[in-house]
């Protein structure tokens, strides 16, 4: 699981990443002191936290990344967003238009503006924040952050898209909870599931997630 905090590879800081702790950890267990191979297939924005899967050989880098484009992988987030849905269960879509650093929203499809759909389901409410489990049915950039947001309900620490104040470790409320995708050699579904950590405001909810990841 990537802890939020960790990029998952290289950018311009020169800060260790998700990658490089993959790959020396291959060489540790493997006792293979050069280079070692380890495909990435998807990433985690740096705040956010949750399941994260590498490739071991590039065939199966291939596969996967296939997989991902093709949209055969099930993702299930988990988010603790500010506010309370009118309605519990839902669907929020929309155009999508990344810039540089962030992303926005477009009034219509472009050549830069394309489609962002997702669905949500609100587990619990307390204290004026809500639990809820996010599936998208595409992946654009930012698209889970903006479209919360947007919806009037930002994930609880997200300054980027208007969430009142920061987490006091810089991370924000988004946990890639569960990841299900095919083998990219076995004839079989692999699910993989990891729990947000046990802190704040994750912890107010300790009951709703573990029935959520059951």
């Amino acid at each position: 699981m990537k802890p939020a905090g960790l990029l998952t590879q290289g950018d311009r800081t020169g800060d260790t990443t998700a990658l490089d702790a993959g790959k020396a950890y291959i060489r540790a267990t493997s006792h293979r002191p050069g280079n070692v191979f380890l495909g990435l297939v998807h990433r985690l924005d740096r705040p956010v936290s949750g399941v994260l899967v590498f490739a071991r050989t590039s065939k199966a880098a291939s596969r996967l990344a296939r997989s991902f484009h093709d949209r055969k992988v099930e993702k299930t987030y988990l988010a603790v967003v500010v506010g309370r849905f009118d309605e519990e269960t839902g669907e929020i879509e929309g155009f999508i238009e990344r810039t540089h650093l962030r992303s926005r929203l477009a009034p219509a499809a472009s050549s830069k503006a394309k489609a962002a759909i997702l669905s949500y389901r609100v587990l619990a409410y307390e204290d004026g924040f809500s639990l809820v489990e996010v599936t998208p049915r595409t992946g654009r950039h930012h698209q889970i952050r903006l479209q919360l947001s947007a919806a009037g309900h930002p994930v609880v620490g997200d300054l980027k898209y208007r969430a009142p104040k920061a987490l006091p470790d810089q991370s924000i409320a988004l946990h890639a909870a569960r990841l299900s995708f095919p083998h990219p050699v076995r004839d079989e579904v692999v699910t993989i599931t990891a729990p947000p950590p046990d802190r704040e405001p994750w912890s107010r909810f300790r009951s709703a997630i573990a029935s959520a990841l059951a």
